[in-house]
């Protein structure tokens, strides 16, 4: 009964976990959620009577497809100022969501046939999406002791006739690790030599700690502008994902082409919405900095707490709202005959026996992690990783 490509892909594991989680809650389990992707603060007032004065003066209509012209005009500002990038209207085009974006991208590049690079461990969506526009992903697997980024000559030892794109996303989702600038050279560099693409995911990019900058890929090197779509959004920097407001911005060929996509499946994202967006890009951008700083507090306290948890370890993430654990060191242990051989078994466990609800890394293609959101108050997560070791202290 149903197509082969809706036979091809899995619900997101990510939102599955957060779904069953609020279910407990709802239920009146006492549940840590450590699985949301999402941040725990409220939209900035400012951003809401922007929504609300567009709805009081009539602004409920459709909007062009791609997006209004002084929301594309406060995007290319933004990317002017934050990324040291020069785009036109006609080359920015909005969408119902940051992976709305991307899966239109991937409607308007990929056909049977072709590959497409994905560093691992990667964000639950990617994959998915290539396949279901009958390309074919190909994970590039990446190591702690390069604080998960992919390298040039392990890029390049995966690239073939057949290679059309390369999906990049930093600050990352589930690392939370980030690609410095020289990182960003040499990947450059093999986008000028094998002539692909480049899909730069930057919707963490407000969030980074440490003193870190970030650097867009697009910002190396002038000439790369025709292969690379800059994939960002409002919804992690600004809370605001509910909202439904993303976008990107590349070549005026790819992007007209998403929109005549876009056109047929979505129409324009919810006028409202982007009414409240200008207001988030052109207003007070404070918030941003206070959201951070709090993220920065609850970072560095579940790190040193995860580390302090015997056979786990975790590196401190540089960038997003992600801790990303290296929990290998637990499998062969067991309670009441339940053996822990997987992060799935482990991240079941932990939710049957310590109410934790969190991601295990094989979802991001990495079996030795789990991933734990810390965008949930301070006290959640003491309350959290109080639970955790009890239950993990249980193991033997």
């Amino acid at each position: 009964m149903l197509s082969h490509r809706a036979k091809k892909i899995k619900p997101s594991p990510t939102l599955a976990m957060d779904a069953k989680a609020k279910a407990m809650k709802a239920d009146g389990v006492d549940i840590v959620n450590f699985g949301v992707g999402e941040p725990d603060f409220d939209t900035p007032d400012n951003i809401k009577e922007a929504a609300i004065s567009a709805i009081r003066e009539g602004f409920t209509k459709y909007t062009p497809v791609g997006g209004i012209e002084p929301l594309k005009d406060a995007i290319i500002e933004k990317l002017k100022s934050d990324n040291n990038l020069n785009y036109s209207r006609d080359e920015i085009i909005v969408s119902c969501g940051a992976k709305h974006s991307l899966y239109n991208i991937a409607q308007a590049l990929f056909n049977a046939g072709d590959e497409v690079l994905i560093p691992s461990p990667y964000w639950v969506s990617y994959p998915d999406q290539v396949v279901l526009n009958d390309a074919t992903p190909v994970f590039v697997k990446t190591f702690e002791a390069d604080f998960f980024k992919a390298r040039p000559e392990v890029l390049e030892a995966h690239i073939t006739e057949k290679t059309k794109a390369l999906i990049l996303n930093t600050p990352s989702n589930p690392t939370g690790l980030t690609y410095d600038k020289k990182s960003l050279e040499g990947i450059a560099e093999l986008v000028m030599k094998y002539n692909m693409y480049v899909i730069s995911d930057e919707i963490y990019e407000k969030l980074t700690y440490d003193g870190f900058e970030h650097v867009s890929i697009a910002s190396i090197d002038r000439s790369l502008k025709e292969k690379i779509i800059v994939v960002n959004g409002l919804s992690k920097s600004y809370a605001m994902t509910g909202w439904r407001i993303g976008y990107a911005a590349g070549p005026k060929q790819i992007i007209q082409a998403m929109t005549n996509i876009q056109s047929q499946s979505t129409s324009n994202p919810t006028s409202i919405s982007q009414k409240a967006a200008v207001e988030a890009l052109n207003g007070p951008q404070d918030f941003i900095k206070s959201m951070c700083a709090e993220f920065n507090k609850r970072r560095n306290f579940l790190v040193h707490e995860l580390n302090s948890i015997p056979s786990v370890s975790c590196l401190t993430p540089t960038g997003a709202f992600y801790a990303f654990p290296n929990i290998s060191g637990l499998y062969g242990k067991s309670y009441n005959h339940t053996v822990i051989s997987s992060s799935s078994d482990l991240a079941l466990y932990l939710l049957e026996a310590a109410k934790v609800a969190l991601v295990h890394g094989g979802a991001f293609g990495d079996d030795n992690h789990i991933r734990l959101s810390y965008a949930t108050s301070l006290d959640e997560i003491k309350k959290g990783v109080d639970k955790m070791r009890g239950a993990l202290n249980r193991l033997s």
